[in-house]
């Protein structure tokens, strides 16, 4: 009796792992999320999905970064981003925004429409925050850094408050600059792997 009761669990469980299906996972972003600069597998998706892998995780991911992309330019193309197999979207965009000095009011309303479109996709989205140098004044920054928190909290998406967080876990701001490449924007091959060990567990939650 014990056996049996046994077997049938243990085909209960292959059942549940057989139809198990894998995450699909879109990384919508510039080129921090592309791979500027570095060999394709120690860039941002590649070493992400390695660090996963590592974490048993059943996950697919699609790189969807383009270099010099604006959130106007992922706006225009978020649409068909979401194929039909795309179970969750990273959007992790600004920083050409800001390098253009676009108003914090334009970049809002593209992500805005970006949200939009993956919330009517039924697709989870983690959204990832960017913060402005303060040459630009004390009022675009804060128009722009409060737009990231303000528009997870409308649409109930995940958060991570910045990009480069893991590059200054330290809390010394001029430690980061070692793991930059010599442009001074673009993270290094030992950069892309602090911000994946950042990252990677939003990631993890945004699967499940």
């Amino acid at each position: 009796m014990l056996r049996k009761a046994l077997i049938t669990v243990l085909f209960a469980c292959w059942g549940v792992m057989a139809t198990a299906e894998t995450v699909v996972i879109a990384a919508l972003g510039d080129s921090l999320t592309q791979g500027y600069g570095l060999p394709e597998r120690d860039g941002f998706v590649p070493q992400l999905g390695r660090w996963l892998e590592g974490q048993n995780a059943d996950i697919r991911l699609i790189n969807a970064g383009v270099s010099g992309d604006t959130t106007a330019g992922g706006a225009a193309r978020v649409g068909w981003t979401l194929t039909p197999e795309v179970d969750g979207l990273i959007v992790a965009l600004g920083g050409n925004d800001l390098l253009r000095g676009i108003d914090p009011a334009v970049s809002r309303a593209n992500l805005t429409a970006i949200l939009k479109t993956a919330q009517e996709a039924g697709v989870e989205v983690l959204l990832v925050g960017m913060q402005a140098p303060g040459n630009y004044g004390a009022e675009y920054k804060a128009a722009f850094d409060q737009m990231y928190p303000d528009l997870a909290q409308q649409f109930d998406t995940a958060y991570a408050p910045s990009f480069f967080t893991g590059l200054t876990s330290d809390a010394d701001p001029n430690a980061a600059r070692r793991f930059m490449q010599p442009d001074g924007i673009h993270p290094n091959a030992e950069g892309v792997a602090l911000i994946v060990q950042d990252l990677g567990p939003y990631v993890l939650d945004l699967a499940n």
